[in-house]
């Protein structure tokens, strides 16, 4: 019976410990509407947003990493451009831009059209 209860005692002991433990933000996500948003040029160029027409602009370095996304789907920058491109309502489509803290580079690019 006393192995029992100290079997107990030492997990809730254990599990206290990992719930102090210090958190820290390593990545943001951005939603942002594709009218505020401006592709890079290219695969190693910089991407710019800002939440609305008189905010601040955000510009964050992407890089030949960054993954862009159409609807799940993985494509190239100008595939990208091109499934954007199209889009006629902009300010009511969403973009997710994934940022990383740490590098202080993008991610990830992705809409769901």
């Amino acid at each position: 019976m006393n192995i029992q209860r100290l079997l107990v005692l030492t997990i809730f002991a254990l599990l206290s410990f990992s719930s102090s433990a210090d958190f820290r933000t390593v990545m943001e996500v951005h939603e942002v509407e594709l009218v505020y948003l401006t592709l890079p040029a290219s695969v190693n160029g910089t991407l710019t947003f800002s939440d609305c027409n008189e905010c601040e602009q955000t510009s964050i370095r992407a890089t030949v990493g960054t993954r862009y996304a159409v609807n799940g789907r993985n494509v190239s920058l100008a595939d990208f451009r091109r499934a954007v491109a199209g889009i006629t309502n902009r300010s009511q489509q969403i973009i997710d831009v994934f940022h990383d803290l740490e590098s202080d580079t993008v991610i990830a690019v992705e809409v769901k059209l």
